[in-house]
């Protein structure tokens, strides 16, 4: 018996995510599964087909994730589904904001044949994004508490931060029309192996669940190294600089230069080092006028490096590039070996926590 393939839908956006739910849904034999967090330990499940609302109802939630809701309500629900045999495919909608490469992992597994859910095959991972809105919506600075689509009270990533998780993790972006200099801005975000729809009306069934979404390249294309799909300058001003070196940054230039090299209206991710913790692999991630550094782990037999990749429209590109030179130990610094770092304060302790010299 062939599995149910199941899609997995994610966007920022309320009103296209029912309208790719309702594209879904009419394919005959196509079930969506949406959620919303309430609030309060408290979640809206609506379960609807081409014949219209299936279930309406409010579940409680022992905690107020996604995670939790998927692992809680959303597996035993498809299973439960399932079991009617009356649909051939799924698709499950996520709250609003909620980021897909965690909820892949948590379903990807499940649906092994050990799993809770071995009637289902994981198919795509879908983005729906607007191209009227997606150039302010991931350069720009709003929060999505400012526009009433955090996930919980301490939700305070930024709206771009929420939408390029989205963007570059899918196997399928579905836009809005939209403007070719936005359209430029998603090619250089978007993964190259993925597809893009444009517009609503040239969605198809095939596309959301005759593939099968790989979890090692999703959990790739989300790598904050990864190299670009896209280098270079486009037609309509977005532009993607891969930068690297060997050399790691000077931590005191990092800190004075940091406002350059990791704000302003530009998507950047990348990891780098530092001699004051010479085996820490450090984490760069910005967008939305935000900025995430953070040690993931050591660099064991790889070799160290300073790469970092930035996107945004070509002068604003040019500020974090002299930067990044400026804030590199020079040649000179490096000949004089990193033994004496390990003594010095380490002004990135704020940022980075306390540092192992053991």
């Amino acid at each position: 018996m062939s599995r149910i393939p199941l899609a997995l839908l994610g966007t920022i956006d309320p009103f296209l995510r029912d309208a790719v739910a309702l594209s879904a849904t009419l394919e005959p034999g196509t079930v969506v599964v949406r959620h919303d967090l309430l609030g309060e330990g408290s979640m809206r499940r609506l379960v609807s087909d081409l014949d219209g609302v299936v279930e309406d109802v409010v579940v409680p939630l022992e905690h107020a994730c996604v995670s939790c809701a998927v692992r809680e309500d959303a597996i035993p629900t498809l299973s439960r589904l399932a079991a009617t045999g009356r649909w051939a495919r799924a698709m499950l909608a996520l709250p609003v904001a909620a980021e897909s490469l965690p909820v892949a992992r948590t379903l990807a597994p499940q649906t092994e044949p050990d799993g809770a859910l071995p009637q289902f095959r994981l198919a795509s991972v879908v983005c729906a994004a607007d191209l009227e809105t997606f150039e302010e919506d991931v350069l720009g600075d709003d929060l999505l508490v400012e526009r009433d689509r955090a996930l919980t009270d301490d939700d305070r990533r930024s709206v771009g931060e929420a939408l390029v998780s989205l963007v570059e993790h899918a196997d399928v972006v579905v836009t809005t029309d939209g403007t070719a200099r936005a359209a430029e801005l998603l090619e250089h975000l978007r993964a190259s192996d993925g597809h893009r729809v444009r517009g609503l009306h040239h969605l198809d069934a095939g596309l959301l669940f005759d593939g099968e979404h790989d979890t090692e390249v999703g959990e790739a294309r989300s790598e904050v190294d990864r190299e670009p799909d896209v280098v270079g300058h486009g037609l309509h001003g977005f532009a993607t600089l891969h930068l690297t070196s060997e050399r790691p940054f000077h931590p005191d230039r990092l800190f004075e230069r940091i406002e350059a090299l990791g704000t302003g209206r530009v998507r950047s991710r990348g990891v780098f080092w530092v001699p004051t913790r010479p085996d820490s692999v450090i984490a760069w991630e910005g967008v939305g006028g935000q900025l995430s550094v953070g040690e993931v782990g050591e660099w064991d037999d790889a070799p160290q490096r300073t790469e970092l990749t930035f996107t945004g429209l070509a002068e604003d590109l040019v500020r974090p590039a002299e930067a990044f030179d400026d804030v590199l130990l020079t040649a000179e610094e490096v000949a004089g070996g990193f033994a004496q770092w390990l003594g010095r304060v380490d002004v990135l302790e704020p940022w980075l926590g306390e540092r192992s010299l053991g």
